[in-house]
């Protein structure tokens, strides 16, 4: 089992440098989940929200491309239909090299109408904008000589891209899906799966069944390490927390609940989809995913608690393998 984290840094919407301080916190806690053995960290992009998440996740990345050497950074997503691709192939090559190679590229369509609004993008547009612009990412990493491309949305002449990136053919692709077409289209593709923080025990484990299923119809060797699954951590240690941490639940399925595809469990109580509870119940909630065929889960804590990460690292993390336990020590 390997674990990550999923989310970004949130700054105070203030005049000077203010603004810096969600960021300085976050970046202290991917360093500290780097030294407790967190294999990766995938960031959010947001626009227009008022509530200061990161637009320019690959700018923040390159940052803590330079504060760590180990732990691998991605996007959790780059909204193609909202980019020119030929700018983004050049930034996300930048900062694949910056890195030594620990770049994962997650992309997606994008879901939250109001960002597409203040882009003045119909929604409707966004399947076939992802679709020309990730074709060309693609040929822009693994072209050998120049290209042009002249599609719907995107004009380009003679152009090179550079630098090329330090993986090869290219970074590894995530697609955020839910759907079984999108998770079918992600294995036929060449992409990774990220599945989303939402989903029930029971999805999860449908949708890396139909993942796993489609790769072996295609011919593409499957590898568990090709899905990661977000999951909100909110460890209690008495009933008052629990109760707290079930409010808390509450207004996050209210916020983001348009992610949601499919069946709602009954009640927030009832739902198992956070890995919500004490330490040992947290236990449990893994293990469950772990029969369901997941190997890499990214803890989602809006809080950037380090306090929680260490605990969790002391706590979870070493019932999953001895690596674990010495990194937790």
């Amino acid at each position: 089992m390997r674990f990550g984290l999923f989310g970004g840094a949130r700054a105070r919407r203030a005049v000077g440098l203010a603004d810096s301080q969600g960021y300085e916190s976050f970046i202290q806690y991917v360093q500290e989940a780097e030294r407790l053995d967190f294999r990766s960290v995938f960031m959010v992009e947001h626009h227009f929200t008022g509530q200061g998440q990161v637009s320019a996740s690959l700018t923040l990345l390159a940052y803590l491309a330079a504060k760590t050497s180990r732990i691998r950074l991605g996007t959790a997503v780059v909204v193609l239909p909202w980019h020119n691709p030929v700018l983004i192939a050049e930034q996300a090559a930048t900062l694949d090299l910056l890195s030594g190679g620990r770049f994962d590229f997650g992309v997606g369509k994008g879901y939250r109408a109001a960002e597409f609004d203040g882009f003045c993008i119909p929604p409707e547009e966004a399947s076939e904008r992802f679709d020309e612009a990730i074709a060309v990412i693609r040929r822009a990493w693994t072209s050998e000589e120049r290209f042009s491309h002249h599609g719907r949305r995107w004009h380009f002449e003679d152009v090179v891209v550079e630098p090329a990136p330090v993986q090869r053919p290219h970074p590894p692709l995530w697609l955020a899906a839910g759907s079984g077409e999108s998770i079918r289209r992600a294995a036929r593709d060449g992409f990774n799966l990220l599945l989303d923080q939402l989903a029930s025990v029971e999805q999860i484990t449908e949708r890396v069944a139909i993942f796993r299923a489609e790769c072996t119809r295609v011919g593409r060797a499957y590898d568990g390490s090709m899905v990661a699954v977000a999951r909100a951590l909110q460890m209690v240690r008495s009933e008052e927390e629990r109760a707290a941490a079930y409010e808390t639940r509450r207004r996050v399925v209210g916020v983001i609940g348009d992610l949601h595809k499919g069946r709602k469990a009954a009640s927030i109580e009832e739902d198992d989809a956070p890995l919500l509870g004490t330490p040992a119940e947290i236990v449990e909630r893994v293990r469950r995913l772990a029969a369901g065929g997941v190997e890499t889960i990214l803890l989602v804590d809006p809080n950037a608690s380090i306090a929680n990460l260490r605990a969790f690292a002391a706590e979870v993390m070493p019932a999953f393998g001895p690596s674990h336990a010495v990194a937790a020590a």
